[in-house]
């Protein structure tokens, strides 16, 4: 059912803006340009708000030295910008921007990407670019953010078991609701102090900066931990109330208040993962939040009945009573996880083209699997229930006959059954309850396993690039063999002499400026075989949009001492269009060659 309510989604919902972990869009100067002059800043465009670092730029000379920059910030104050001030006395050739910045979700984010001034380097130098991630505090981050999410299903999961299933005697329950809270406290201290080293990309020894954990509080995912520790304490007074048997109620207040707690904490979690960002953040968060708290009734009540089940108190009343709690939370659990994956993934091929969708397809497995071992544990629960009604048989009501006016009624007493044997049928019934309970256990046993696996994907979930945002990223990339971006284009070429054959392979690397319709400037560069620069006679570029029979259009390239301009090359019409570059090798050989570009309005 799950699987097919998550593919016809797909169907209905198409393709759409990017959803989550910031995807870079454009980039000025654009990667691998050739610039005549040198620029005063880089700016970047995101497709969704960014946060930005001290060290969120590092620009490298043509040595791999690391050039002086200024400070770093938003462009026209959009927050999906990020700008950095170049020295104005940047030298001839090739610089090597490496960047990295925070997502709307939390997830830190980087790239790098080169320019030239004046022409390429000659040779390119290996450019240390920083890092990228450090497998211990991954790990360990990664490690911290699965138990809380644990730790939260078992804390919120046990107390809604407490108030919604009323079990006999709830302190047996005491046990679980304390591990839940102080799991979940030191886990969320562990995130808190290895914040700024996994932004940054380096080992934990750099939590202890003062300064890096003093930009971490005021930062909004700091902030979130803050309000998720300063919670944990009106919760460990709400958990003693309701752990206590003597004093346990089910009256409206505490109800209220600890579904404001619950709502509360599930909120920390949703504003500061992926539905913080990309489309519809409003429903995004409120689908989020009922999402972890549905996953958390179920998965902390499965413990709770597993504990209560093994308990000389429990009854078959408080199973019958989660088995329909369990299936509320089913119904929350699959309408909510069916808009999250259209939204995180938006169209049919990131289902199995992207990690995010292949994680996907194993939860949605999982799940699947939950929901079969839920039906046999339904099915114990059904059984045991109807044992029990046998076993205790019709309620007796004293049967009351009229008495005289003002005389008090006079009950008729029903007269007990008659013990029976140790070898008789009430010790047969106890054998049989007790098959039933721990047949019950084993089922709910297996539930809770599968439900633990089903969070340790999730965890992997909240910190991969969804579908919508690996496609959008893609889109700005240039792929191998396929339709590479308007902005730079390289071309391979044979370089040849007639009656010799192939000597060689040279490339063209085409800009347009800035690769959309109307004018755009148009630079070449020809590179040589070694990858130094190449001076050929006549170098020709036309371009075609042939579904719509527009062109040959022609650059009129000048040869300007080491690179090919054109200042105005209008392309009227968005779509793919077959660029063609014709190389003069020599005065009488040349080759042609052809890639498509997609221009965009």
């Amino acid at each position: 059912m799950l699987v097919g309510a998550v593919l016809v989604l797909l169907l209905l919902g198409g393709a759409g803006p990017a959803s989550a972990h910031a995807a870079l869009g454009s980039s000025v100067p654009e990667d691998g340009a050739v610039l005549q002059r040198a620029p005063g800043d880089v700016t970047l465009a995101f497709s969704e708000s960014v946060g930005l670092r001290d060290d969120s730029f590092r620009v490298l000379d043509p040595g791999g030295h690391r050039v002086r920059t200024g400070a770093t910030g938003h462009a026209d104050g959009r927050s999906d910008t990020a700008r950095v001030a170049l020295p104005g006395e940047l030298g001839e050739g090739t610089y090597t921007v490496a960047w990295r910045v925070v997502s709307a979700d939390s997830h830190p984010v980087s790239g790098a990407f080169t320019f030239s001034v004046g022409r390429p380097s000659p040779t390119a130098a290996p450019a240390d670019t920083g890092p990228t991630e450090d497998p211990l505090t991954a790990t360990l981050h990664k490690l911290a953010r699965y138990l809380s999410y644990l730790a939260a299903a078992l804390l919120i999961g046990t107390a809604a078991f407490v108030a919604l299933c009323r079990p006999p005697d709830p302190a047996p329950l005491r046990h679980p609701l304390a591990a839940g809270w102080w799991t979940l406290l030191g886990a969320t201290v562990a995130l808190l102090v290895l914040r700024a080293p996994y932004e940054a990309g380096t080992g934990p020894a750099t939590a202890l900066d003062a300064g890096a954990l003093a930009d971490t509080l005021t930062a909004r995912p700091g902030v979130l931990l803050l309000i998720r520790l300063a919670l944990l304490g009106p919760a460990a007074l709400f958990l003693v109330r309701v752990s206590r048997a003597d004093r346990y109620r089910r009256g409206p207040l505490a109800g209220a208040v600890g579904g404001a707690l619950a709502v509360a904490l599930a909120l920390t979690w949703a504003a500061a993962e992926h539905a913080a960002a990309g489309i519809q953040v409003p429903l995004a968060l409120t689908s989020s939040t009922l999402h972890l708290l549905a996953t958390a009734v179920w998965f902390g009540g499965l413990v709770a009945l597993l504990l209560t089940l093994r308990s000389a108190a429990s009854d078959a009343a408080t199973a019958a009573r989660f088995s329909r709690v369990a299936f509320a939370s089913v119904t929350v659990l699959v309408a909510t996880g069916v808009y999250q994956s259209w939204r995180g993934l938006g169209s049919w091929q990131a289902l199995t083209g992207t990690t995010y969708g292949r994680l996907l397809l194993v939860k949605v497995i999982l799940v699947s699997v939950l929901l079969a071992a839920a039906a046999v544990s339904r099915r114990w629960t059904a059984v045991s229930a109807t044992a029990a009604t046998a076993v205790r048989g019709p309620d007796r009501v004293p049967e009351r006959i009229p008495q005289p006016a003002g005389g008090p009624p006079v009950p008729v007493p029903v007269p007990e059954p008659e013990p029976e044997s140790e070898s008789g049928p009430k010790s047969a019934d106890a054998a049989d309850a007790a098959t039933l309970r721990r047949g019950l256990r084993r089922s709910v046993l297996a539930e809770a396993v599968v439900a633990a696996a089903v969070l340790a994907v999730t965890t992997v979930l909240t910190g991969t690039p969804p579908g919508r945002a690996a496609e959008e990223a893609a889109r700005t990339a240039a792929p191998a063999g396929g339709v590479l971006p308007a902005s730079v284009t390289t071309i391979p070429f044979e370089i040849g002499t007639a009656g010799r054959g192939t000597v060689g392979r040279g490339t063209v690397q085409i800009t347009l400026d800035p690769g959309r319709t109307g004018d755009n400037a148009v630079q070449a560069v020809v590179f040589g075989p070694d990858g130094s620069l190449a001076a050929v006679p006549e170098l020709r570029l036309s371009f075609t949009l042939a579904d719509q029979h527009v062109g040959p259009l022609h650059a009129d390239l000048v040869d300007r001492g080491g690179y090919w301009s054109a200042n105005t090359l209008t392309l009227p019409l968005p779509g793919t269009w077959t660029m063609k570059a014709t190389v003069r090798v020599s005065e009488t050989d040349q080759v042609s060659e052809t890639r498509r570009i997609r221009v965009e309005r």
